[in-house]
C-alpha cells in the first residue's frame, strides 16, 4: 500500500511559477514510476508528466513540455512538479499517482493516487 500527498497548490498570477510536491509512504518509492495529472471543472482528467523510478526517464504532455518539470528524490519518496510560465488554462486539481507498471500515460495503469491539490492561475 503507498498513500501519496500532494503539497504546493495555490493561486497565481498568469506568468508565474509553482512546485507541487507528492510524498510517498512506503519502503518501495523507487520501484514506482510517478505521474502527475490534473482535472479542470468539466473535463476530463488529463496526463500531465511521468517520471521513470529511476528517474532516468521522464515524459510530458505536449500542453505543458517546456514549462514544467518532473523530478523526484527517492531518498526523500517525493516526486515534485516544477511550473513556470503558468497559463490560466493550466488551472486545476493536480494529482501525483504511482504505477507499478512502469512509466505511462495512461490514468488506468496507475495503482495509487493523492488526493489532489488546486492550482488556480489567475489572468
Amino acid at each position: 500500500q503507498v498513500q501519496l500527498v500532494e503539497s504546493g497548490g495555490g493561486l497565481v498570477q498568469a506568468g508565474g511559477s509553482l512546485r507541487l510536491s507528492c510524498a510517498a509512504s512506503g519502503r518501495t518509492f523507487s520501484t514506482y514510476a510517478m505521474g502527475w495529472f490534473r482535472q479542470a471543472p468539466g473535463k476530463e482528467r488529463e496526463f500531465v508528466a511521468v517520471i521513470s523510478g529511476s528517474g532516468g526517464s521522464t515524459y510530458h504532455a505536449d500542453s505543458v513540455k517546456g514549462r514544467f518539470t518532473i523530478s523526484r528524490d527517492n531518498a526523500k519518496n517525493t516526486v515534485y512538479l516544477q511550473m513556470n510560465k503558468l497559463k490560466p488554462e493550466d488551472t486545476a486539481v493536480y494529482y501525483c499517482a504511482a504505477s507499478r507498471a512502469g512509466a505511462s500515460s495512461g490514468s488506468n495503469l496507475y495503482d495509487y493516487w493523492g488526493q489532489g491539490t488546486q492550482v488556480t492561475v489567475s489572468s
